[in-house]
């Protein structure tokens, strides 16, 4: 991150507990001469079995911040606490608003434009997020949960995505087993909410690839940010 930027950590308190967390850890990356500029804010979620530490998500937030946005990654309530299990999609919903919900404390300062996403699980909260009438121009999901474990065909996890009225970018990797890129394919043309799909060969669900890939995942980072980077600028004509 350009040495003009700031990090600054953050505390995100909640209104009320959420597996007797009281609040989350977050980090705010502050670009130069913030608020000056097109003043975009992105806030990001981790996956499960993941943190705000994600290198996928510390990556994309470091990337985003030195192209000038204003950016949150935060922890969710169990990664917080330390525990494997995920909070129910719900309550991490609640926690997800709060976090946004720091990036316009100081009203001065906060962002005319807004994009929501991340990985995986974080991916899934945030589309629910939206459809539940989070006002934001546009969500990225990287690794989109859709269905269970190679199962494509069972237990779809797409009806938020049929609410949706904001742009939406997935990025998704070929040897995801919980998104079926056919399957995807199928559900997206049923989502009346304009949509983006940027396909990773060789990714998992959490956008790894082998090395037989014949590519670093510091490679595959660099290509997820100019993926989000770019879309973002298209959806608001920046």
């Amino acid at each position: 991150m350009e040495p003009s930027a700031r990090v600054q950590q953050v505390q995100i308190p909640l209104d009320e507990p959420v597996g007797g967390v009281t609040s989350v850890s977050g980090v705010l990356g502050v670009p130069e001469w913030w608020p000056t500029g097109s003043r975009v804010g992105v806030v990001l979620a981790h996956g499960s079995g993941k943190d705000l530490d994600d290198p996928l998500v510390a990556a994309l937030q470091r990337g985003l911040t030195d192209r000038k946005y204003l950016s949150l990654r935060f922890n969710f309530p169990f990664a917080q606490a330390k525990r494997s299990r995920p909070d129910p999609v719900a309550a991490l919903e609640r926690v997800f608003r709060h976090a946004v919900a720091v990036l316009a404390r100081d009203p001065s300062a906060a962002p005319a434009h807004l994009f929501v996403g991340g990985c995986g699980l974080g991916a899934q909260v945030a589309v629910q997020a939206a459809a539940s009438r989070l006002r934001v121009d546009g969500i990225f999901a990287l690794g989109y949960p859709l269905h269970s474990r190679d199962v494509p065909d069972k237990n779809l996890r797409a009806e938020a995505l049929f609410r949706v009225v904001s742009p939406i970018l997935f990025v998704q990797g070929t040897r995801d087993r919980t998104c079926d890129l056919d399957a995807l394919r199928r559900t997206l043309t049923r989502v009346g909410a304009p949509k983006t799909l940027h396909v990773i060969p060789e990714a998992d669900g959490t956008l790894t690839v082998p090395r037989r890939a014949g590519r670093s995942q510091e490679e595959v980072h660099a290509e997820v940010l100019e993926a989000v980077d770019m879309w973002c600028r298209k959806v608001i004509g920046a």
